[in-house]
């Protein structure tokens, strides 16, 4: 069972995982070359300034972090304003002095919120002045009529903006473009936050056993998670039994029984605010697994090893879907949406699919070195039963790839 796996990462003493406080990265070098990477993709496109609402975008634009979920659903209460020279950070109301010390934020203002919640019935008119006060800054920063990148705000808001008279384009091109490259310093947070993932998986898979439910049971990877400088875990698929089958169903109130599988899904945004993204299936014993849940288990090991081996640099999407892996028509209705896709902070491009989706949902692009990825299964039959899901994350490198997730596979169902 290999229930002690995790015991030799256990003790992270050797690597302090508080952002500003690890001797082990150079932080000031992750800031700069995020920033630049932005800042270059704007150019490439002729975008004058983003306004980034994202609360992970700013972060990976500026390293600073505020009440990210919170962030997320009240925009714009927080947001950056980004050009080619300037980044001026607007602060929701009392948390100005968070940005101190960053070296990614030129100044600091108060934000405007212009939301529902905010402006109750006044709704227009706070909008209106919200575009307005931003229109007015971008006269002095970039000049009139530039075009702006902006994203997940409001509809009142982006209308009454370009109302001002600035060309609005989407924001996500530039930043998704840039976030997909990661540096060798990036790395180190990406390593960093696989490897205490990986410990508090370890620990919620010491934690089996039947009776729990599969609340408490996803809990102890939160614990975890938070206890080592982690952020958050972004969403609940961890579920037992046939709540197996389809995936996508949220960690609820379900007793574990006897000899059921155990998915998991791990989408924690952990260390450094980088995502670690990988999957395993558990078996809750105390009797063998049966030969139907080891099926499903190495038809999944099977289907991510051969997706792992054909992935290499400068390999195009669409090269990829041709050459990924056949998924038996029997799993084919149940099979996870993607083949792979992308992992920085947050599941990002590109987003790689299979064969068969790939003429309706796919798109095409190379697989560069510097690149991140999770390649997925799911494997459950389209009539019920439980399932298995499977994913490891991966770094494309130039001469080929390197496993980040070394978390161990299941010996008794690979049997």
């Amino acid at each position: 069972m290999q229930l002690d796996w995790h015991a030799d990462r256990a003790d992270l003493a050797g690597v302090r995982l508080l952002d500003d406080t690890d001797p082990t990265i150079d932080h000031v070098a992750v800031r700069g070359y995020r920033l630049g990477r932005v800042r270059a993709e704007m150019a490439r496109r002729g975008v004058a300034a983003v306004i980034l609402s994202d609360p992970v975008n700013i972060r990976y634009a500026t390293g600073t972090r505020n009440m990210q979920v919170f962030s997320a659903r009240n925009t714009p209460a927080r947001y950056l304003l980004l050009t080619a020279t300037r980044s001026i950070l607007f602060e929701f109301t009392g948390c100005l002095h968070l940005a101190d010390g960053f070296e990614t934020v030129d100044e600091v203002r108060p934000s405007t919120t212009a939301s529902f919640v905010s402006a109750g019935p006044a709704i227009a008119e706070r909008e209106r002045i919200w575009a307005e006060g931003m229109a007015a800054t971008l006269r002095e920063e970039v000049g009139p009529g530039e075009t702006i990148g902006l994203e997940r705000i409001n509809a009142g808001a982006a209308i009454a903006l370009a109302a001002t008279g600035y060309r609005i384009v989407d924001a996500q091109e530039p930043v998704e473009m840039a976030r997909a490259i990661k540096s060798d310093e990036e790395m180190k947070c990406v390593r960093a936050s696989v490897r205490a993932t990986e410990v508090a998986v370890g620990k919620l898979r010491a934690a089996i056993r039947p009776g729990l439910t599969e609340n408490e049971l996803w809990s102890v990877l939160h614990q975890s998670v938070i206890a080592q400088g982690g952020d958050y875990v972004e969403t609940r698929l961890l579920n037992s039994g046939e709540r197996t089958n389809p995936w996508f169903q949220e960690t609820g109130t379900r007793v574990i029984g006897e000899n059921e599988l155990i998915a998991l899904d791990t989408d924690v945004v952990g260390c450094h605010g980088y995502y670690a993204d990988f999957s395993r299936t558990f078996h809750s014993g105390p009797s063998a697994p049966t030969p139907a849940q080891r099926e499903l288990y190495k038809t999944a090991h099977e289907q991510v090893h051969h997706n792992l081996d054909i992935l290499k640099p400068g390999m195009t999407f669409r090269d990829y879907a041709e050459a990924a892996w056949t998924i038996p028509e029997k799993f084919f209705a149940n099979r996870y949406y993607l083949s792979a896709h992308g992992c920085g902070m947050t599941g990002e491009y590109p987003y790689l699919y299979h064969r068969t989706d790939f003429p309706d949902a796919g798109y095409d692009g190379v697989i560069e070195p510097g690149m991140t990825l999770c390649v997925e299964s799911f494997i459950g039959g389209e009539t019920g039963g439980e399932g298995v899901k499977l994913e490891q994350q991966v770094l494309i490198t130039e001469t080929g790839k390197e496993l980040l997730s070394t978390f161990p596979f299941e010996d008794a169902l690979l049997a």
